[in-house]
């Protein structure tokens, strides 16, 4: 057999252990192994044999080669694999003949039974044999004398039995042969190199589980350990040197008794620190052999668990928007501007206020882009867009099973997925009752709880809300809970409506045109930069600004994609400026509009007036105060939901 890559270039020590006639046999041998193997004979045999093994220490023999009771009793004592010599059906046939040349009576005796094959070899050939065996060496003696008392003349069988029978006056023939030594010398040969592979194999898997950070044992069928790696032996306080062999249940009894029965998942206390163990097969030959049991600390599969969450999510959970996308220049968005810069320094919930098109999402954005929170995940979730039970999950997240059609293995809600960046929840107002109690407690504990689970998740968040409704009015109605108001509202940016940031209207529309002309080839060409495509638009000022634009932006940007859809249709050169009789056929809803307000606003009646009197002078002191909602509302005795609820009844 050769000898395996991962076995070490020494040579296997193998040692023939035997006295008198096989100790000699030995010697003639051994010169034809010294090539391979380091073959030592030593002359000892039974209790001197057992201590000359014992005090071999690092030179201890790989294997140990015997014969006859010699080497069934080394077997029982010493941890060495041990080759017995076997006779060959030519050995016994030979002996025997020559036996028979001694004395007319032969006895065959063997150490334990004598083995069948050579009771049928002998009756096969007709030889006249008597069979006798021993155990011992007090056996050996007796059964000698026993044989010669029966006329025996002539005795085959071992070295010990032979000397025996030559004392007591018999004829003695030594039963092996240099040919069963030699194949017991090459069984002992294959079977060192097989213990090395194997020893060199637990070596590796042994440092393989040294270096592991978790702790690892391996236990037999029989619940004793296999191999155990210096980690779990310290956290057991045990010996791993002395632990194979041993039932785990007696080295902890407490840890064996509170593992699964099946393999799966638990948590197990030692030592006061809380393990997560899990328990899998040891597979060996095709099927489970044994069991494997990992042991890691609890605290390390959080910290786990907070640093995959903590990277950067998927482009879907990117925030695409900067403050430079904010276009305009009128004192309300440069207020604006300075509370986006200011409070993405904080991480106090952000609450934006504003009417439907003025840009919540982009103010959301920007803030996050300005964030220390920048390179993780910014998640949006529109709380009116999904039905109460949908939202639920989609916020929250669910284990495996919580309701039919449920994923396989659970899936994580959006409030997770927005760990270490920043969760926006655009239309907070329609958020249902029943989830605004479930969310405070989100935003109070900043933990999560799955559908169908018991176990809070941890997660760190900040939190920007956004609404266009006045949530004042939802708590008098009961249908936004206060508590959660004030959870949210602790800093708060108010978006102006676009009829308040007339000023604004033609810049905002020319940026809109650039962004559409970028994106329609047969206008890239015309429409190179924002002055061009300041010009195209340059006499639609007045009727831009005089619409009240009650979708603001949204509104605005549908406009200019019709004005571009125009454009692109018409010959190069045909059309350098878009005219408000053109702006009619693209969108004669504005020119209409516009007429319409004017006859409105002659027919107003008294209590009307006075309300279009009293926001119109809100808005001349916002634009005094530079659109500082809290210094206006100071100044005019009122409160911003006061502020809020005037400036909105005049739309």
């Amino acid at each position: 057999m050769s000898t395996p890559s991962v076995v070490s270039n020494t040579r296997p020590r193998i040692w023939a252990m035997g006295i008198s006639r096989l100790r000699d046999l030995f010697v003639d041998i051994a010169s034809e192994y010294a090539g391979r193997a380091e073959l030592r004979v030593v002359a000892r045999g039974f209790d001197d044999a057992v201590q000359e093994i014992e005090a071999a220490s690092i030179e201890r023999p790989d294997v140990i080669v015997a014969g006859g009771s010699n080497a069934a009793y080394l077997k029982a004592r010493v941890g060495v694999p041990v080759v017995a010599i076997t006779p060959t059906g030519f050995d016994v046939m030979q002996a025997l003949a020559r036996a028979r040349r001694d004395g007319a009576s032969v006895a065959l005796v063997t150490h334990g039974e004598t083995p069948d094959e050579v009771k049928r070899f002998t009756a096969a050939y007709g030889i006249d044999v008597m069979f006798a065996s021993y155990r011992s060496t007090a056996d050996a003696e007796s059964c000698v004398r026993e044989l010669r008392e029966r006329g025996i003349e002539a005795v085959v069988g071992p070295g010990h039995v032979t000397d025996l029978a030559e004392r007591a006056g018999m004829g003695a023939v030594f039963l092996y042969s240099r040919t069963s030594v030699r194949s017991a010398f090459d069984t002992a040969l294959d079977v060192a190199q097989a213990t090395r592979a194997e020893g060199v194999r637990r070596q590796r898997l042994d440092n393989l589980l040294q270096h592991l950070r978790d702790g690892v044992v391996a236990l037999d069928a029989q619940g004793r350990v296999e191999a155990i790696n210096q980690r779990l032996a310290d956290v057991l306080g045990i010996d791993a040197a002395s632990a194979a062999g041993v039932p785990l249940q007696q080295l902890a009894p407490d840890i064996a008794g509170a593992l699964p029965d099946a393999d799966g998942d638990t948590l197990v206390s030692v030592r006061g620190t809380s393990y997560l163990v899990h328990r899998g097969p040891l597979a060996g030959a095709g099927h489970a052999a044994g069991t494997v049991l990992t042991f890691q600390e609890s605290r390390a599969v959080e910290r786990l668990d907070r640093t995959l969450r903590s990277r950067p999510r998927a482009q879907q959970f990117t925030a695409r928007y900067k403050l430079d996308d904010l276009v305009g220049a009128c004192p309300s968005i440069e207020r604006v501007r300075t509370l986006v810069r200011r409070y993405a320094k904080s991480d106090a919930t952000v609450l934006i206020l504003g009417e439907s098109g003025t840009g919540k999402e982009m103010v959301a954005q920007s803030m996050h882009r300005l964030s220390a929170r920048r390179d993780f995940a910014f998640v949006a979730i529109n709380c009116g867009a999904f039905p109460e039970a949908l939202l639920e999950s989609e916020l929250f997240g669910y284990e495996e099973g919580a309701f039919t059609g449920a994923r396989k293995g659970g899936k994580a809600g959006l409030i997770e997925a927005a760990h270490r960046g920043t969760l926006f929840l655009d239309e907070i107002a329609e958020m249902p009752l029943p989830l605004q109690s479930r969310l405070l407690r989100v935003l109070q504990e900043r933990e999560v709880v799955r559908l169908g689970s018991t176990e809070p998740t941890r997660v760190d968040i900040r939190v920007v809300a956004a609404t266009h409704r006045a949530l004042t009015e939802g708590i008098e109605a009961g249908t936004f809970r206060a508590d959660l108001y004030y959870r949210l509202n602790i800093l708060s940016i108010g978006l102006p409506p676009l009829r308040e940031r007339t000023a604004d209207v033609l810049p905002l529309a020319a940026e809109l045109l650039l962004q559409s002309a970028a994106r329609e080839p047969r206008l890239a060409a015309r429409i190179l930069d924002l002055p061009a495509a300041m010009r195209v638009l340059a006499q639609l000022g007045e009727p831009l600004q005089r619409y009240a634009w009650p979708g603001n932006v949204r509104e605005l940007q549908n406009v200019i994609e019709r004005i571009a859809v125009e454009l692109a249709d018409t010959e190069a050169g045909t059309v350098d400026v878009f005219t408000p009789e053109m702006l009619d056929v693209v969108a004669p809803e504005l020119l209409t509009a516009s007429a319409s307000a004017s006859q409105k606003k002659d027919a107003l009646t008294l209590r009307e007036r006075s309300r279009h009197i009293e926001a119109d002078e809100i808005r001349a002191m916002l634009a005094a105060c530079g659109g500082d909602r809290d210094a206006a509302c100071k100044a005019l005795g009122i409160s911003k939901t006061t502020l809020w609820r005037k400036l909105n009844a005049t739309q």
